[in-house]
């Protein structure tokens, strides 16, 4: 069964404090969705390093929530879209240790083993196109 989208909110980011307020927006979609405490923090730290990641790699880009159903399982899914310069080597990215951004590197894998769905779309010159997505059970 496909998942239905019960409600849609879109963020832009084109400031750091824009990165906080996505946060508290995920944070409250994932409480409202019944998650408990872990789940709640998981989404909320996989959305906060993707907001960065827009923020420090691209200066502005899109975020949209989606509350999410599909008869069995409430969710919540959270797509960051910007048009900067693109992951040129994804799977270097997501192999962890590898930063462009002086950090630790963990971002994008660390992101990808604190949801159930973690889907990456880049083009180097073009943007990048992340959506992810954690469910909580009935």
């Amino acid at each position: 069964m496909a998942a239905r989208v019960l409600s849609t909110q879109e963020m832009k980011i084109t400031s750091e404090d824009d990165v906080v307020l996505v946060r508290r927006a995920v944070r409250a979609l994932a409480e409202r969705r019944g998650f408990d405490s872990f789940g709640s923090a998981a989404l909320t730290t996989a959305a906060t390093e993707l907001g960065r990641n827009i923020w420090v790699h691209a200066r502005s880009g899109l975020v949209i929530l989606e509350e999410l159903e599909d008869g069995l399982r409430h969710g919540v899914r959270v797509e960051f879209r910007d048009q900067g310069p693109g992951i040129p080597d994804v799977a270097w990215a997501m192999a962890g240790g590898n930063s462009t951004a002086s950090s630790l590197g963990l971002g994008l894998s660390g992101t990808k083993r604190l949801v159930d769905d973690f889907q990456l779309q880049s083009e180097a010159g073009r943007g990048t196109c992340v959506r992810i997505t954690k469910w909580k059970r009935f």
